[in-house]
Order: C-alpha cells, then sequence, then structure tokens
C-alpha cells in the first residue's frame, strides 16, 4: 500500500478520544500523535486530562509532556515537529492515529498553517502583562479597532487567541486577518477523520465529573507548585487560571472549581463549533462500537 493514512479523532473534551485512539491503534499496530496543545508541557499533568502511565505503554505516543511550561512552544513550530515526526513513522506504518482537541493545531497537521511574520517576543509579553493588568476585554477592544474582520471570527473569550491576533497586527502593521487563507503546501497523506460527539447534556455531565475527578487526583497542588510561574502563556489555561484566582485570594476554592466546570463546558462548546465546520468528518456517537467505526475507516482505507 504506497498510499498513507492519517486517522484524525477529533471531538470535545472528556468525549473519550484517548480510549479510541489506543483502540485503533492496537488494531493497526501503529502509533499516536498527540494534536492537544495543552497536554505538550511535562507540568501539566493531571489538569489536562492527559493519557496515564497505563495507556501510555498501551500504544507509543507522541507529543505528550516533551515541553516545559517555560519553553516557548507554538503551533507553527508544532506542525513543523508534527510533519517529521509522522515522515519518520511512516516509513515503518501505512496508518498513524492522531487524537486531540485542539482545532488549530488538528488543522496545521492535515491542512497547514497560514503563514505569518516573525514579531518581536517582547510584543506578546506586553500584551499579556496588559491582560493581567486591565483584563481580556481591554485586549478585545484593542483588536476591535485594530482588525474588525479578526475581531468577528476570532473566538474572543480565547486570550490566547486574541493575544495572538493583536502581535501579529501589532508586530507586522498588518491586520492578523490579511494573512489568513493563502494558498498551503499539500500533504503526503490522506487524512481519515472520526469525530465523537454525545448530547451536550452527556458532555456536560461528563466534563462536571471529569474535574471533580482532577481534584480528587491532586489537581489543587499541581497548581500550587505552579503558582510562581502563573504569569506564563501557557498557564493561562482552564484549570489552572482559576485556581490561581483562589491561591491569590480572589475566589473561594468551590467557586473556582464551579468556574473551572463552566470554562470547560465553554471551551467544548468552542470544540463543537470549530469541528462542526469540517466537511470530511464522519461522526460517531462516543459509545458507538469499536467495530462499526473500523468498518468506516477500512472502507476508506481499501
Amino acid at each position: 500500500m504506497n498510499q498513507k493514512y492519517l486517522i484524525s479523532i477529533i471531538g470535545p473534551t472528556a468525549i473519550g478520544k484517548t480510549a479510541l485512539s489506543i483502540a485503533l491503534a492496537k488494531h493497526f499496530n501503529t502509533e499516536i500523535i498527540s494534536a492537544d496543545s495543552r497536554q505538550f508541557y511535562k507540568e501539566l499533568q493531571i489538569g489536562t486530562a492527559a493519557p496515564n502511565s497505563e495507556e501510555l505503554t498501551a500504544a507509543p505516543h507522541h507529543f505528550i509532556h516533551h515541553k516545559s511550561v517555560l519553553e516557548d512552544y507554538n503551533v507553527g513550530a508544532f506542525e513543523k515537529d508534527a510533519l517529521h515526526t509522522l515522515e519518520n513513522l511512516f516509513q515503518e506504518h501505512n496508518v498513524v492515529v492522531m487524537a486531540g482537541g485542539s482545532g488549530l493545531y488538528i488543522d496545521a497537521v492535515t491542512k497547514g498553517l497560514d503563514y505569518f511574520p516573525q514579531v518581536a517576543p517582547e510584543i506578546r509579553k506586553a500584551l499579556n502583562q496588559e491582560l493581567a493588568t486591565h483584563g481580556l476585554e481591554y485586549l478585545q477592544d484593542k483588536l476591535k479597532t485594530s482588525d474588525p474582520t479578526s475581531f468577528d471570527t476570532i473566538a474572543l473569550d480565547n486570550p490566547h487567541r486574541v493575544i495572538r491576533a493583536l502581535e501579529i497586527s501589532i508586530g507586522s502593521g498588518h491586520p492578523y486577518s490579511s494573512f489568513l487563507n493563502k494558498d498551503k503546501l499539500q500533504r503526503r497523506f490522506k487524512t481519515i477523520t472520526i469525530g465523537l460527539t454525545a448530547d451536550r447534556e452527556v458532555i456536560y455531565s461528563r466534563i462536571n465529573k471529569r474535574v471533580d475527578n482532577m481534584m480528587q487526583q491532586g489537581l489543587l497542588e499541581e497548581v500550587k507548585n505552579l503558582q510562581h510561574l502563573q504569569y506564563l502563556n501557557a498557564l493561562h489555561t482552564v484549570g489552572y487560571s482559576e485556581l490561581f484566582k483562589f491561591l491569590n485570594g480572589e475566589w473561594t476554592l468551590d467557586f473556582a472549581i464551579s468556574e473551572i466546570k463552566k470554562n470547560t463546558r465553554r471551551y467544548a462548546k468552542r470544540q463543537l463549533t470549530w469541528f462542526g465546520k469540517q466537511t470530511d468528518t464522519t461522526w460517531f456517537d462516543y459509545q458507538t462500537p469499536l467495530e462499526k467505526i473500523l468498518k468506516t475507516i477500512t472502507q476508506q482505507i481499501l
């Protein structure tokens, strides 16, 4: 078989992507690439719901806890690293599995990124400081003034996206939106995208249960050990930001936990919106038997 296939598993957080990716990797005797940007960092063990030690030994994984929060790592670097890893894996395997909930990172591998110019790192540092001092709404207003198109299209409640759009606009002197949707290089592999979903109430219930389990596993202690680094971009993420507010005396613990659940549900809603725009995805209920999913995949491979 000369054609190479990447099976990309997408869906909202807590839906079961890890379990399915391992089952598929075992079936095809292959390896897994993670496209979850929160799981890259080795300091973020519990709060990112990364595969546990048993799951990591069940099938070879790549891009799990391979970076430190102290390192500057972005979607452009991930695209380059992931494609290099895939090139090596496809020398031994005709099929590779990718799983993750970070839509931009998945698209970077399967479709390619838009090109953006290099900008001075001091711009992002200054924007992060403005976020800490003035809040997200202040940055949203700046974006609305400098790039109305991006203001109308990006996820405004995601500080990473707002800061990224602003730093490109400021650093290049051109709107972030002006660099989007240019021609991209074709991939040497075919992507088969499998989506897992469920009724909204089921997704939210699974999220709430996962957050409770994380707290029982020691998430608060994990966040406490990172409190001195809370200014880092990698730690401006759900599960950590809320507990920093508790540790800083701004919120009660119960309120922080309720905010983690609420913000994770919002994140899942954004994921569903992003993935819902994909036209080449075959969707399955999260309880669909493996045999039925395999039948769909093998039909596309054959």
